[in-house]
């Protein structure tokens, strides 16, 4: 940098500060008027920042930031033109991958809810009174966050089409592995909700954001860990005190074989399922067993049956990512609870009249949602006066030929 741009003013740090914290470092070095943010792996269009700058030279005085067409490097696909918000916080660009021809791109001056972070202009000052880029974010989702802050504010986020950039896709956050960005993302999601959502909308919306992050941890750790079908036993389907069969069974028949492994051998003792034995003891001898059970817990038994694992094993890279994000948001739920009061005390605009430009989506993105959203449980928990878009994650990107 030093050799190729002597002019330019180089600002270090000894350690990786990510997207979002790296991003404000260096707009607190800025002295203008206006930022603009450029992803390190993309190249421009010669007439690139003018076109950022007419924009927003242009524009209304509610207008805090634009957002320029993000293709990808060959300019053959779009990257981003607008991007869409889920229930549960996440975004998406909509249709992400898919050829310019058949790609729907909005007009110039058209409304988006959040700008792009690696293509946009913003005003420095309405920036940082509204906290720009969260620095806990480290990466992703960041300006799904602003955008949805400018907005709750009173401002207004337009397009810039004339203002191209070309993307290398993932040609920095492949660094990452695949396991420490869906740690990202999830950690992600929930803050963006958590801060957002206005009071009375976000305990309507809570049970379904906190039942679909239950629900992926779970399916993950279900169906990507040893023995992790272990835990869809009902241990009250003829395990133990004789009940029925495998009708109880979570999932029916398909976990039969997980029960099996788990039915104590004919000898067992009382402790671990004799029923029989049970019986004959006096009503005082069993609560005498259960207070010692409670004192001193055994750890479980770790043998195996026919060879099949008797305990799950957390192995899988993606589960584990997910159960660290939730350990990180419990760790930092004071935190997030002192920034979110901040975001309400700056509204101006009521989500009502923000998801009515921009509904929100409700998109299957992890294995276990689309049984979840389709199910009239999950739908019971929506909250009926806010517009939900559904769709699939091949409507909302694809990568075709």
């Amino acid at each position: 940098m030093r050799t190729r741009w002597p002019r330019a003013r180089l600002i270090e740090s000894a350690v990786n500060l990510g997207f979002a914290a790296g991003n404000r470092r260096l707009a607190e070095e800025a002295s203008g008027d206006a930022m603009v943010f450029l992803n390190n792996d993309t190249h421009v269009a010669p007439d690139w920042l003018a076109a950022l700058a007419s924009a927003i030279a242009a524009a209304p005085g509610d207008v805090a930031a634009v957002s320029g067409l993000v293709l990808d490097w060959e300019g053959e696909r779009l990257d981003f033109g607008r991007g869409i918000l889920t229930f549960d916080g996440h975004g998406f660009q909509l249709d992400q991958g898919r050829r310019l021809e058949r790609a729907r791109r909005p007009e110039a001056g058209a409304e988006l809810l959040f700008p792009s972070g690696g293509n946009m202009l913003v005003w420095r000052d309405t920036f940082f009174a509204l906290g720009g880029f969260d620095d806990d974010y480290f990466a992703y989702l960041e300006d799904v966050d602003l955008g949805w802050r400018l907005w709750s504010a009173g401002w207004r986020v337009l397009h810039a089409p004339g203002a191209r950039t070309f993307h290398r896709g993932a040609g920095t956050s492949d660094l990452l592995g695949q396991s420490h960005r869906g740690f990202l993302f999830e950690r992600n999601a929930f803050l963006t909700a958590y801060k957002n959502y206005e009071a009375g909308v976000w305990e309507g919306m809570m049970p379904a954001v906190l039942l679909t992050l239950l629900s992926r941890i779970e399916t993950l750790t279900v169906e990507n860990n040893p023995g992790g079908q272990l835990l869809t036993v009902d241990p009250y389907a003829g395990l133990i005190a004789n009940t029925a069969g495998s009708a109880h069974v979570a999932g029916g028949s398909r976990n039969e074989e997980a029960a099996a492994a788990t039915r104590p051998a004919p000898s067992t003792t009382a402790a671990t399922g004799d029923v029989e034995g049970a019986r004959s003891r006096s009503a005082r001898d069993l609560a005498r067993r259960a207070l010692g059970a409670l004192r001193w817990p055994r750890p479980p038994r770790q043998t195996a049956t026919g060879g099949k694992d008797t305990v799950p094993r957390l192995v899988d890279a993606r589960t584990i990512a997910h159960h660290r994000a939730v350990w990180n948001l419990l760790g930092g739920l004071d935190r997030a609870a002192a920034k979110r009061e901040r975001v309400q005390d700056l509204r101006r605009r009521g989500d009502a009249e923000i998801f009515a430009r921009f509904p929100l989506y409700v998109v299957p993105t992890y294995p276990g949602d689309a049984a979840l959203f389709g199910g009239a449980g999950f739908r019971a928990w929506l909250p009926p006066d806010l517009p939900f878009l559904d769709s699939t994650l091949e409507e909302v990107m694809s990568w075709e030929r």
